[in-house]
């Protein structure tokens, strides 16, 4: 378990020698001005790294709030487009050509000029998809329109058929819902022994669990906001976390967990506050964000067909 200082400016070193900040912020049901202003906020607090999603429909806010800000006086330190890292997602696995049309869309619609980590958002669609649309990444690897291939709500079998499948290039992430509620440590076990880095989505539990008296207990030995000790329980684990707020002030806290380092046997309390929490709701084929949380069934593609 690593014991050290974490930093938005800090990075994570992956198999294939690239790297990827500590800290993400998340996009995930932002839309217009709401994103720019989001990653605005984030860039000048010093985030480096942003999620969105082809399913998030806020790729070109993000990517139009980045060039903003490397163009604007706000950046004071001559920030450049390399030194920032964003990610998008494949919405859905249906065929070699649709996901290398789709990929290119994304660059295109990011006008960032290529994208830095493109990853299959899940697992749905069959083996034979899933492999097809893992042969379009590598590809738009080779060509140059993204930079590093990975995948998102992918369970063991679905990681061991892509590792079995003797792919070119190897995934380096795998992006999963993991907070003290939701460990997921068959996922996170077999990504750890197979040298791929775990990206936590929702690492805050959607707020659900903010003031469960241990998060509220231990945030007060810490010093600490509920937020920021979660965010440190990811890090701590190895995780890259990807804590999503549209609040200045949060998006602030959420990256600013350097002060403090909860101890081993804290670690122990909180892994053992796992309830296998959901907090994801999902309808396929809907554009408003607000039902994928409130309408749908509990959204965890890990162990589809």
């Amino acid at each position: 378990m690593a014991q050290k200082s974490f930093s938005l400016a800090g990075r994570v070193k992956l198999a294939n020698g690239l790297s990827i900040p500590h800290i993400h912020l998340g996009v995930y049901m932002t839309e217009g001005n709401e994103t720019i202003q989001a990653v605005k906020w984030a860039l000048e607090a010093g985030y480096r790294g942003f999620d969105s999603a082809q399913m998030y429909h806020n790729e070109g806010e993000t990517g139009s709030a980045i060039n903003s800000f490397l163009a604007s006086k706000a950046n004071t330190t001559g920030l450049t487009r390399e030194e920032i890292h964003f990610t998008s997602k494949l919405s859905s696995n249906t065929s070699y050509e649709a996901a290398r049309k789709s990929i290119k869309q994304s660059v295109k619609k990011s006008g960032l000029g290529y994208i830095d980590l493109f990853l299959l958002h899940s697992p749905y669609g069959g083996k034979e998809k899933r492999l097809e649309s893992w042969k379009a990444v590598e590809d738009a690897i080779d060509d140059g329109e993204v930079k590093i291939g990975g995948v998102s709500n992918f369970g063991v079998r679905h990681l061991q058929e892509l590792l079995d499948s003797k792919p070119r290039i190897r995934p380096a992430v795998n992006q999963i819902e993991v907070h003290p509620f939701n460990t997921r440590t068959d996922i996170t076990s077999f990504c750890q022994q197979h040298d791929i880095v775990v990206e936590a989505y929702a690492p805050l539990a959607r707020a659900l669990r903010m003031k469960h008296p241990t998060i509220v207990s231990l945030s007060k030995k810490y010093s600490c906001t509920p937020g920021q000790l979660l965010v440190r329980w990811s890090l701590q684990h190895g995780y890259v976390p990807l804590p999503k707020s549209t609040k200045k002030e949060r998006i602030i806290e959420n990256g600013n967990v350097t002060a403090f380092n909860i101890d081993a046997d804290d670690m122990k309390v909180l892994d053992g506050l796992d309830e296998y929490l959901v907090t994801g709701k999902y309808i396929p084929d809907t554009r408003r964000h607000a039902d994928l949380l409130t309408h749908g069934a509990d959204w965890d593609p890990t162990d589809c067909a």
